[in-house]
């Protein structure tokens, strides 16, 4: 499987961070170019109807080999990288035959250590690609784009039984906008896979329901020295809510399938002042409560304020839980968990503690699993692959798509 690594190595050296805050889809110029040289590989590969969208959405076929009818299924990548931390001159650094112990990250002081990540014990004797301590690497998800664009090259040299086969890669799936632009009748699939995992044996139908919160706050600001009784300060109301709020249902102290509150950005002066929030939870009815919640704080927060003062929240839905329309079809999930144990890889079935491209899909119409990738550490200068379990995922999407053409000869 060399090319799986000339791939890999090929897309983390494009900078596709997507960003923040922008309008047009996709948010960043690096997303174009990878998405032009991705549709070139495809039409190399000799793939038919390769299309690349006015919001740089790639797709193609890998049309079927076998004369009785299979479901046409499909795996999808995201070609962004997270804006939590710098992508510019990713210089990955490659460990064959790791043989324990803390890896040195380029010429700093930065290390990738065992004590801190304990999946490194379960990794002696495989080749890792890790960063150079100054960017993240890119494994999320680009170690996904190029499992697929392998598995599909190799399906297609060897000749293997397989039905028609749908390929996308998608935009900003990082900052929540990957399936805005998403045609899933063009896409044409019955269900795919998002390739979007972490470590070996990862699979996952479930997700955060997620929205996002601004509890917008206004003061008024006078002079401290004339402000007993007038002064309103925007920022005292701030730290007040936010300590309000339970001091244990935070990220930093929460796992498995408790949710959460993450205050991730607080500005402002003594007049105005904004909290956002992410929140998080992944049965329904919590998930309602916890918007009424931050409700219910900024009403009692307001009462007795002067006139035009005022604490608001304003509450965005971001995606749902993909679990009742993954479950709806259950063989979508059997047939990839067969394919793993056939793969020899024991499955480990766990939520997606986030969210991806396959939860909006999943509601779009497009049932849509996560697969793992063999990256772990994403978003971060601690990011690293397993060469080895990428090669596992390659064999995983193979046999899913050949899977799929045997249960339907039957």
């Amino acid at each position: 499987m060399n090319n799986l690594l000339d791939r890999f190595l090929r897309y983390v050296s494009l900078d596709t961070q997507s960003k923040s805050h922008v309008r047009q889809v996709p948010s960043t110029e690096g997303q174009w170019r990878l998405a032009r040289e991705l549709q070139q590989e495809l039409h190399t590969l000799g793939l038919s109807d390769i299309t690349l969208s006015d919001h740089a959405i790639v797709m193609a076929t890998l049309p079927s080999n076998v004369d009785w009818p299979v479901p046409t299924i499909g795996f999808i990548s995201h070609m962004d990288t997270s804006p939590d931390f710098t992508a510019k001159n990713v210089n990955p650094q490659i460990v064959e035959n790791y043989r324990g112990g803390d890896i040195a990250l380029g010429a700093g002081e930065e290390s990738l250590s065992p004590v801190m990540f304990p999946v490194l014990h379960t990794l002696t004797g495989h080749t890792l690609i890790t960063t150079d301590g100054k960017t993240l690497l890119g494994a999320d998800d680009k170690a996904g784009i190029a499992e697929i664009m392998t598995a599909v090259a190799q399906l297609k040299a060897d000749n293997t039984p397989h039905g028609d086969i749908r390929i996308a890669f998608t935009p900003d799936e990082e900052i929540g906008k990957g399936t805005s632009c998403f045609d899933v009748a063009a896409f044409g699939a019955e269900w795919a896979y998002t390739v979007d995992g972490g470590g070996m044996g990862e699979f996952e139908y479930e997700n955060f329901n997620a929205a996002s919160a601004t509890v917008k706050i206004t003061g008024n600001n006078v002079h401290p020295g004339t402000a007993k009784g007038v002064m309103v300060n925007a920022l005292d109301l701030a730290v007040r809510f936010h300590a309000a709020m339970p001091e244990n249902e935070v990220p930093e102290k929460t796992e498995g399938y408790e949710g959460f509150y993450h205050l991730h950005n607080i500005k402002g002066s003594v007049d105005k002042a904004e909290l956002h929030y992410i929140i998080r939870d992944f049965d329904f009815a919590s998930f309602t409560d916890r918007k009424r919640r931050l409700e219910a704080l900024a009403a009692a927060h307001s009462e007795g304020l002067q006139p035009g003062c005022a604490i608001e929240v304003q509450i965005e839905e971001s995606y749902l839980n993909m679990r009742e329309k993954v479950e709806a079809q259950p063989h979508i999930v059997e047939l990839a968990l067969q394919a793993m144990r056939e793969c020899d890889i024991e499955p480990e079935v766990k939520p997606i503690r986030g969210g991806t491209d396959g939860a909006a899909l999943s509601y779009m119409g497009l049932p849509c699993p996560n697969l793992f990738t063999g990256g772990y550490n994403y978003h971060g200068k601690h990011e690293f692959a397993s060469l080895n379990n990428m090669e596992k995922a390659v064999m995983v999407i193979k046999r899913i798509a050949t899977l799929t053409a045997e249960k339907a000869r039957r």
